[in-house]
């Protein structure tokens, strides 16, 4: 194992890792990280069927990892430390079946990050026992570094689909978010908001609201955080449930806020593509008038030049005869 580890860490950056073959995958173990990268990975498109993960995942560059639990239950992978070309990250999916043999595969889970940030997937209910393969992709060919991991401690934000974006920007600078404590979880100490800028690599921890609690140790069911954006741009928000012990973290709720100085604006009409060619039509047209013009005026210019002498402007210019 320790083999394979220093073979990816040393691995020039112009090369391959060996796991870019589904025939040397590596094993993982649990709560031992491997580093890796999708730097120059290839697709052995007889291993893979983008019909099984729908719209999830595009393959471009990937790798393949093995997975085997001694006990049964609840684990969780752990992405973490991502350096990517690109601000996308990477993919990952988690399936069963005989490797190399697409038809028999049963997918568990597949994640499409769209960012940098450390993340968790949750596999509930893994048996001892059982191969599970793991297939890590750059998203949209993203070249980057990571560390993997399977535990059975949640690391990171939980991995999550992004929500829609906003229908207009705002003027206002000012965001509040609004949401309520869960009832599914009862363990909830506090809850922190996560914020990241549309085209930035990672989210960053903008505030911590504790969870209130009465007299009686009744928790205060509504919440409320007001933030101020410093710039233009489109943000992403999350507000993630942290307890005491080690209960993986829970997403409460995610939106994006819109900042624009030009506030909302009237959204224009989609272009008619008939009117679209219509004024191309019309451009060529008057272009193939000025060079047909072009020609005619050229003609004129020589002939009359031949024949009465030579013109400029509206003017013809005779030359003398020699003889009279």
């Amino acid at each position: 194992m320790l083999t394979a580890f220093l073979l990816l860490t040393i691995t020039p950056a112009t090369g391959q890792v060996p796991n870019d073959d589904i025939a040397q995958r590596l094993m993982l173990q649990v709560e031992k990280p491997i580093a890796s990268s999708t730097t120059n990975c290839t697709v052995q498109w007889q291993c893979v069927d983008e019909r099984l993960t729908g719209k999830c995942i595009e393959y471009h560059n990937d790798q393949w990892f093995e997975f085997t639990p001694s006990v049964s239950g609840r684990y969780f992978v752990n992405i973490s430390g991502q350096q990517c070309r690109d601000t996308r990250g990477v993919q990952l999916v988690v399936l069963t079946g005989t490797p190399c043999e697409p038809a028999t595969y049963r997918i568990l889970s597949c994640t499409s990050l769209g960012s940098q940030d450390d993340v968790f997937v949750p596999l509930e209910g893994l048996q001892a026992g059982q191969v599970y393969l793991l297939n890590v992709d750059g998203y949209l060919r993203d070249y980057c570094r990571f560390n993997l991991a399977v535990s059975s401690i949640a690391q990171g934000l939980p991995a999550a689909s992004l929500p829609p974006a906003p229908a207009a920007p705002s003027a206002s600078r000012l965001v509040t978010l609004r949401w309520t404590l869960p009832d599914s979880i009862d363990s909830i100490a506090r809850f922190r908001v996560w914020r990241r800028e549309a085209a930035a690599f990672r989210a960053s921890s903008q505030a911590v609201v504790e969870v209130t609690r009465s007299t009686y140790g009744t928790a205060a069911s509504a919440y409320s955080w007001t933030d101020t954006v410093t710039a233009p741009g489109r943000y992403l928000y999350q507000i993630i449930a942290e307890s005491e012990d080690n209960v993986a973290p829970v997403l409460v709720q995610q939106q994006w806020f819109n900042h624009s100085q030009m506030g909302h604006q009237a959204p224009k009409p989609p272009t008619d593509a008939r009117q679209q060619a219509t004024q191309q039509q019309k451009q060529w047209e008057r272009r193939a008038s000025r060079m047909r013009r072009h020609r005619i005026s050229a003609q004129i210019d020589k002939t009359t030049h031949n024949q009465f002498g030579r013109v400029s402007g509206n003017l013809i210019y005779f030359q003398r005869s020699s003889t009279c």
